[in-house]
Parts: C-alpha cells; sequence; structure tokens
C-alpha cells in the first residue's frame, strides 16, 4: 500500500476544496471500499483525490474506479471538464483500475449497469443536469453494494457545492421515479 502521508490525509480530510468533498474522503477513509463510481468528473481533481485516500488501504490493484462524464462531448459554454485522454493519462498515474465511459449518466449507465456491480461508494456530480440524471437512477439500484454509500452534490446560487449522502429510501423512491419515466 502507497500510504499518504498524515499532513496530505489531514489535508483532504479537512482544509480541501471544494470544502464539501471531504463528507466524501472522511466516509472513504471510514468504509474503505473497493469498487467507487462517480458520475461526473468535472477536471478529475475529486477523483484523484479519492484514488489517493483508497491508496492508504489497498492495494492500487485492489480500487476499481469508474468514471462517467461527457468529456469532448461536453459543450464548450458549459462547466469546465477534461477530454477522455486527459482524465485517462490523470487517473492512470494512480495505478488503480481504471475505467472511463463517455457520454450523458442515463446513457452510459444502459451501457455499463449489467458489467459493473457491487459499487460501495456512488459519488454524483451536481453539474448533470436533471434530465439526464433522471434517466440514471433506474440503473442504479442494481449497480449498488447492499451497504454502498451514494453522495448526491448540490450547487448553490454562490457557486458553492453541498454534498449529501442519501439514504437507502431515498435511492430507491429515485429508482422507482426513473423506473416509471422510462416505462
Amino acid at each position: 500500500m502507497a500510504g499518504l502521508s498524515r499532513l496530505r490525509l489531514f489535508y483532504l480530510l479537512h482544509l480541501s476544496k471544494p470544502a464539501s468533498d471531504r463528507l466524501v474522503y472522511r466516509e472513504i477513509r471510514r468504509r474503505k471500499p473497493r469498487k467507487v463510481v462517480e458520475l461526473g468528473l468535472g477536471i478529475g481533481q475529486r477523483a484523484v483525490h479519492i484514488l489517493e485516500v483508497l491508496k492508504e488501504f489497498h492495494e492500487v490493484r485492489d480500487i476499481h474506479y469508474t468514471g462517467i462524464d461527457l468529456f469532448e462531448a461536453r459543450a464548450a459554454a458549459e462547466d469546465p471538464g477534461i477530454s477522455l485522454r486527459e482524465a485517462h493519462c490523470l487517473l492512470k498515474t494512480t495505478g488503480a483500475r481504471i475505467q472511463l465511459v463517455p457520454g450523458t449518466v442515463g446513457e452510459a449507465l444502459s451501457r455499463i449497469a449489467n458489467g459493473v456491480s457491487q459499487v460501495e461508494v456512488l459519488v454524483i456530480s451536481g453539474r448533470i443536469p436533471p434530465e439526464q440524471l433522471a434517466q440514471a437512477w433506474f440503473f442504479l439500484p442494481r449497480m449498488l453494494h447492499p451497504q454502498a454509500q451514494v453522495f448526491q452534490e448540490t450547487l448553490s446560487v454562490g457557486g458553492s457545492t453541498v454534498m449529501r449522502l442519501l439514504d437507502a429510501r431515498e435511492v430507491e423512491q429515485l429508482a422507482v421515479q426513473g423506473q416509471r419515466r422510462a416505462a
């Protein structure tokens, strides 16, 4: 195991920006998951930090990270992001098993939902349009471990973010709503 310095771990858990991501890092440290899915990578900073914390507890070959993002399909006027190639280069340096899936979250999840299972942590970016996210909820329950943690980021008016841990009941309700929309 690579092991973070105590100072670096303290920084990620207590001082890193945006502050809302600290909840994710703390829970990852507490639960020590091996399989993580992130919907919406942005510039990839959170993904790198998640993998740094995970490497504290697991051999890198045992860590599975799946990232879904628009990558090059992101409109120029949309929030900043990285290309698929940039994301691959950034994340492969961690040594973890990386799977990057381009497309909207609904489309991408429909392609991989049966092949990605027992996900222990799911992080949902607040930059995903609600209509895309509505399509995605239908596919998520089959991917999640029974004790999975689902974090949903919300963007505030002032540009700050809030991260919320959804309970299993909320995830199930959102999946049922997604199933109704799909029908």
